[in-house]
């Protein structure tokens, strides 16, 4: 049964070709919305468009402000509107201790994981004034808890960030209408991180701190965005 919250909602999500942000695409294009996806890579745009019921999809980096623009520039002039963002795009950065980082590499993470939020975000605020609207960011539990033996840093600091800026704009923009939500999940099993599962010291030091005792499915989060 189509939702009817979102039978038409015209629907952006970034990081949307594979992972949670295919399962994401798959329900909200279940629930009836008109959903956009967007990725750097435009052969597997294609490929999950054609697996999914045939989304709307541009390629763009996240990292460049031009491309982010493109991005919400043809979106409008598709569909007159952006009802829904999901900020979900995300990656792992490389296990290593803070010591070992260089420069270039956690710049790398923040750039994606926080500063990618932030470029979708504040080219999407002007179009949801005029609606209003709802935005999601996809953080993390690594950013509301340290765990022992995560060597991911930039990674943990990029989530924290999120989920305090996603209050923050919930403030700031509730007077147009405009509601941001942030979802946390735990580990999640994606083609990105299953080969950190290789690593058993690393599998059990997550797992026990987890209650149901299992990793999240990227459909857990999918629903929970739909939500």
């Amino acid at each position: 049964m189509i939702n009817v919250k979102l039978k038409k909602k015209v629907v952006l999500i970034t990081g949307g070709s594979r992972g949670i942000g295919k399962a994401v695409a798959e329900l909200f294009m279940k629930e009836g919305a008109e959903v956009v996806i967007t990725s750097k890579n435009q052969k597997q745009l294609q490929q999950t468009s054609k697996e999914i019921g045939n989304p709307f999809f541009i390629a763009g980096d996240v990292r460049n402000e031009n491309d982010v623009k493109n991005v919400i520039d043809k979106t409008i002039k598709k569909f007159g509107r952006i009802d829904i963002l999901v900020n979900n795009v995300g990656v792992l950065p490389k296990m290593k201790p803070l010591d070992k980082i260089t420069e270039k590499e956690w710049n790398e993470i923040i750039d994606v994981n926080l500063n990618g939020h932030f470029r979708f975000t504040k080219y999407v605020i002007p179009q949801m004034k005029k609606n209003g609207g709802s935005i999601i960011n996809i953080s993390s539990d690594a950013g509301l808890k340290a765990f022992e033996n995560f060597y991911a840093d930039a990674y943990v600091a990029a989530k924290a960030a999120v989920i305090l800026l996603t209050k923050s704009w919930a403030l700031e923009y509730a007077k147009n209408n405009i509601r941001v939500n942030t979802v946390c999940p735990t580990f999640v099993v994606t083609q990105m991180t299953k080969k950190f599962l290789k690593n058993k010291k690393f599998k059990n030091n997550i797992l026990k701190n987890i209650p149901l005792g299992r990793f999240a499915d990227v459909s857990d989060v999918a629903t929970t965005v739909a939500f």
